[in-house]
């Protein structure tokens, strides 16, 4: 059995993306790791290139910013780097997500075990989203997502999907997973807050025009409380220097929030109160419309 792990990076440096850590973190589960680095505008290359192993290959490439619709940038060089696997499962991870060491074993054997398994095309895992600090991770199932195919077996129909965060068929068609008892640690909104806005900023760009986002300026930062929950376990390994050197305050106004069993009824019953929220929208402007 041979894995291939693939990322994309660009801008990693000032972004603050822990492209390294994401690297790190499921290397020793790879036999390769292809890199797509983008043209960047900091060192993001040169952090890529020290990493000294034997496994990690590199691309450079000039990323087609001009890709905004839907974030499909991030699946077109997803895609190249996937082109260049050379492996039977291919474990994709992106710069700001990291795979805690102690699932390795749960890893491993579920790609032996699904090798020869033609039913099975994909591993699937769990999320925990990190927010605003390195103490705190959402707790809203409907809002967050939960779950992500991150290892597929290599196959010229399979590609990634929209914005990087799906793998399917060429035709749109979903793959055939296998859900495992592993869980991806998301840091994406982990970051010292100047660096967090210049990270927004960014990343929106990958998916509305320049005058859409200076009309949403300034980014407002960590608006989505109420549904947080306190980390109490270990982080991996790869991530405690950036753990243990967090400088900034972050107010997750715990003492605010509504009882665990009152904020789950309410995410429980979220799709049906938007669904009478459309509908109660609709019938005020037919009868807006009657009144005419």
């Amino acid at each position: 059995m041979i894995v291939s792990g693939f990322s994309i990076a660009r801008n990693a440096v000032s972004y603050g993306y822990p492209i390294v850590e994401a690297i790190s973190s499921i290397l020793p589960l790879c036999d390769e790791f292809i890199v797509n680095v983008g043209t960047s505008e900091d060192g993001t290359l040169d952090l890529v290139k020290s990493m000294k192993s034997q496994k990690i290959k590199i691309m450079e490439r000039e990323w087609d910013m001009s890709l905004r619709k839907g974030g499909q940038l991030i699946s077109v060089e997803s895609n190249h780097a996937l082109s260049q696997c050379m492996g039977d499962w291919c474990f994709y991870i992106q710069a700001d997500e990291v795979l805690h060491e102690k699932y390795f074993p749960v890893v491993r054997s579920a790609m032996e075990c699904f090798l020869s398994n033609g039913k099975i095309e994909a591993l699937q895992f769990r999320y925990k989203h990190f927010y605003g600090s390195y103490d705190y991770y959402q707790d809203n199932n409907r809002k967050w997502y939960t779950k992500e195919c991150r290892v597929v077996k290599r196959h010229p129909n399979t590609v990634s999907w929209g914005d990087g965060m799906d793998f399917r068929h060429r035709d749109g068609s979903k793959l055939r997973f296998k859900r495992i008892d592993a869980e991806i640690y998301h840091y994406g909104w982990v970051r010292p807050p100047k660096t967090m806005v210049t990270k927004q900023e960014a990343f929106r760009r990958l998916y509305v025009s320049d005058a859409d986002i200076a009309a949403d300026l300034p980014v407002n930062l960590y608006t989505d409380l109420g549904n947080l929950k306190r980390f109490a376990d270990a982080h991996p390994k790869v991530m405690e220097d950036r753990v243990r050197t967090e400088n900034w305050a972050f107010n997750a106004r715990l003492e605010v929030q509504q009882p665990h069993w009152v904020r789950h009824i309410k995410i429980f019953f979220h799709p049906v109160t938007k669904r009478v929220q459309r509908l109660t929208q609709r019938m005020r402007k037919t009868q807006h419309s009657d009144k005419q």
